[in-house]
């Protein structure tokens, strides 16, 4: 295991709460930027953190943040190049001041700590968005879209436009998100991303850190083989879907990952 897997693990094996979200973004980020300095990003956090100012009330210090990081300083989602794998690294995102839904979330969760807000992750279908303990009532934004202020039915309209239909927000899409739950979020994201772009070396970096995190979860060990497959590495690939399959007989596209596995199995006789 290389120096920077082992320290993502050590990061998330803590206790949810006493996880850095910051530092773990970070630790995300350097799959993309290896020679990430995190001591250097994070003190970025904490300079825009103190450039927001004071107010009175919470209210007003979550309307002067929304100010400052929407308005002034430009922060704002990228439609234009959404699966660019920069927008998923924090440290990017203070580089170009342009994201996706949860690197902008966790943006605005890390400054809104830094300044005594009570900010909390929602994972709705497809969107990522916050919300923000106000007294006694919990104000929805969405940093995508310039922080505004959304209620449930319009945070249902902005994840069904995500997603290109109609979704049906569930009690649970409302539960805050852990911690951990986010740097999985991210991590399957940048999956995607990387798959996107057959950039398989990376794709392997992400699923070894999603196993870090549950090595149990039958879909990181199948992706992990298929990934090594399609990276010409059919020894290795072959064996991850020996274990899944050995692991997990009755799944779903167990029948499917047999054949793959006759066929690479094959392709590896006639080299022979």
């Amino acid at each position: 295991m290389d120096a920077a897997l082992r320290a993502f693990g050590d990061l998330l094996q803590a206790p949810d709460d006493a996880i850095d979200l910051g530092r773990a973004a970070l630790a995300v980020a350097r799959i993309e930027h290896p020679q990430l300095d995190d001591r250097h990003e994070l003190a970025r956090l904490d300079a825009l953190a103190a450039r927001v100012g004071a107010a009175r009330d919470a209210g007003g210090t979550l309307d002067r943040l929304r100010r400052f990081l929407f308005q002034e300083e430009g922060f704002r989602g990228n439609d234009g190049e959404y699966y660019d794998p920069r927008n998923s690294c924090l440290n990017d995102v203070l580089d170009r001041k342009l994201g996706i839904p949860i690197t902008l979330s966790v943006l605005t969760m890390e400054v809104g700590r830094r300044i005594g807000l009570d900010i909390a992750g929602v994972g709705l279908p497809g969107h990522f968005i916050v919300s923000v303990t106000v007294g006694s009532r919990a104000i929805l934004l969405d940093p995508f879209h310039g922080g505004g202020v959304l209620t449930p039915a319009s945070a249902a309209e902005v994840a069904a436009r995500a997603v290109g239909r109609p979704v049906k927000i569930e009690d649970a899409h409302w539960t805050p998100c852990t911690r951990r739950q986010i740097v999985v979020r991210m991590l399957r994201n940048l999956k995607t991303i990387y798959a996107r772009q057959k950039d398989w070396g990376r794709a392997l970096g992400v699923i070894d850190r999603l196993l870090l995190i549950d090595p149990e979860a039958p879909t990181h060990l199948r992706d992990r083989g298929t990934v090594l497959v399609k990276a010409g590495q059919l020894w290795a690939g072959a064996a991850e879907w020996e274990r899944y399959l050995n692991r997990h007989p009755a799944a779903q596209d167990a029948e499917s990952f047999r054949q793959e596995l006759r066929r690479v199995r094959q392709e590896l006789g006639s080299r022979n």
